[in-house]
């Protein structure tokens, strides 16, 4: 009996549903809430929340996290050799909304300590990971970042902040 040889479709079938149905679903994925931050070539400091990161090796030790193209940023992160990426804590609520939004001045009373680079590791974060910017990858409308680790911290027992449909969670069933 011959089995058929049957070929993969050389490009994805076009979606069938809308921008605003495709957030929704992925709204129904719980992730952790991150602030990235670096510093620029001109000493300044920047961040921005980021709920788009995940685990990618063990062995190198691989992270990535996802930047809208259109984002001001993008050249500071693009260009830089060094990243953190900051795992925030359940009572930093205010700080990934502060940093979520554009033209507001983020870093004002925020408490940081520098790690590789001069990238800013903020103060009371669940985790951090200080991040070689190892390679970038343009993805539809955004850059996909894979960093890898040169030095990670954790707080034991912090509790993380959550996002889920739109909305931050600082409390989490036991």
């Amino acid at each position: 009996m011959q089995t058929a040889i049957v070929n993969p479709p050389r490009k994805a079938q076009p979606p069938s549903f809308s921008t605003q149905e495709f957030r929704a679903a992925l709204g129904m994925f719980a992730t952790g809430v991150t602030i990235v931050t670096a510093r620029t070539t001109g000493g300044s400091v920047i961040g921005l929340t980021a709920n788009s990161f995940n685990s990618v090796s063990l062995d190198p030790p691989l992270v990535l996290w996802s930047l809208a193209q259109a984002a001001a940023s993008l050249p500071a992160f693009r260009g830089n050799s060094h990243y953190a990426i900051n795992v925030l804590a359940a009572d930093q609520k205010l700080l990934a909304e502060r940093f979520a939004l554009k033209g507001a001045d983020r870093w004002a009373g925020v408490s940081f300590t520098e790690g590789i680079a001069g990238a800013p590791l903020l103060t009371g974060a669940a985790a951090t990971f200080e991040c070689f910017n190892r390679s970038r990858y343009d993805e539809g409308d955004h850059v996909i970042f894979v960093g890898e680790v040169e030095r990670c911290s954790w707080r034991p027992g912090a509790s993380p902040l959550l996002f889920h449909g739109g909305q931050f969670y600082t409390e989490h069933p036991f």
